[in-house]
């Protein structure tokens, strides 16, 4: 009995133990997904790419499609889909063309970054998927590629949220000059026009994307881990030319594909937006964005627009996560 007992007490000490640890694993597991550790990601094949993409929520519940902008990745929404998984929704979060582990299934396929070149990834994104309708949810180049779904593909869509409205612009109206604040509001744009600056961004391209979340955020306090999981996304083989791409095509300094010619045409006649739709503002965003008096007219169904305050930037899902949830949810009951 006397060599029982220490066996007993350490018996109960190591199921104590083990229960704890159990306990500590939920509370750090729960703690990571708050934190963006979406787990394994999934990947389809769809359309010329192999999308690397984060699902949380029932297989039966209503989809939600977010996407993200540059430079940030699906991080941005590490707080909104959680809870829209919690609220019955089926989430879906894929990283853009050129972000994380989303690649080109052949390496001969032009880095194309055109506007319709990004969209059409969202559609063939649902068809590879098997998803006739979702409601759609982006800022920056996520908002423009989920407002020209809904412009040329409205059946598609069940409703929007588009962080600073109406996106949908021209390379003709990109050849008009600006005021001199806003044109230095797009020195980055400028900045990649340059050779100089194709290779500063392939060197530099982290600095570079800390400095535009600084700028585009000013009162956004993010800390290290925050960026440093974010940038790992622009370590993707395809970032910088998919980036440089992307800003030349508007200043017509690059040539898009014959394929997106006829979608592009019609982009160019600023279609009207008819699914419904609440568009986003925040009131510290510190990145060129138009005034949402200036496109309230493009949209012409349901509508709402939202401004967000307390200091919110530009990356709105990541820094006011409960007013980007509750907009999605609110544009699917419009």
């Amino acid at each position: 009995m006397k060599l029982a007992t220490p066996c007993l007490w350490r018996m109960a000490l190591a199921l104590t133990l083990i229960v704890q640890a159990g306990l500590m694993g939920t509370a750090h597991a729960q703690s990571a997904e708050l934190r963006g550790a979406w787990g394994p990601l999934k990947h389809v094949h769809a359309g010329v790419l192999d999308v690397a993409y984060a699902e949380m929520g029932p297989a039966d519940g209503t989809v939600v499609i977010l996407l993200h902008g540059w430079p940030y990745d699906i991080h941005s929404y590490e707080r909104v889909a959680p809870a829209l998984a919690a609220k019955g929704y089926r989430v879906l979060v894929p990283y853009a063309r050129g972000f994380g582990d989303t690649h080109f299934l052949s390496a001969s396929t032009k880095r194309n970054a055109e506007p319709a070149a990004l969209a059409m990834d969202v559609v063939e994104f649902m068809d590879a998927l098997h998803i006739r309708r979702a409601v759609l949810g982006g800022f920056d180049w996520g908002a423009r590629s989920a407002d020209i779904v809904a412009a040329l593909w409205p059946e598609r869509v069940k409703a929007l949220v588009s962080v600073s409205g109406y996106l949908i612009s021209t390379r003709e109206a990109g050849k008009a000059p600006l005021s001199p604040k806003a044109e230095y509001q797009w020195w980055y744009q400028f900045y990649f026009a340059t050779e100089r600056g194709h290779k500063g961004y392939e060197k530099n391209h982290r600095e570079f994307a800390r400095l535009i979340w600084q700028l585009a955020s000013p009162k956004w306090n993010f800390d290290e881990a925050t960026f440093e999981r974010s940038a790992a996304a622009f370590d993707n083989p395809d970032h910088v030319a998919i980036t440089i791409h992307n800003y030349r095509w508007r200043l017509s300094l690059a040539s898009g594909e014959a394929r997106y010619a006829l979608l592009e045409e019609r982009l160019s006649q600023l279609p009207r937006i008819t699914v419904p739709t609440i568009a986003m503002e925040s009131d510290a965003n510190g990145a060129p964005h138009p005034a949402p008096e200036a496109y309230a007219k493009q949209f012409i169904g349901k509508y709402q627009f939202r401004l967000i305050g307390n200091g919110v930037g530009h990356n709105l899902p990541q820094e006011a996560p409960q007013a980007f949830i509750q907009a999605i949810v609110d544009a699917d009951h419009f």
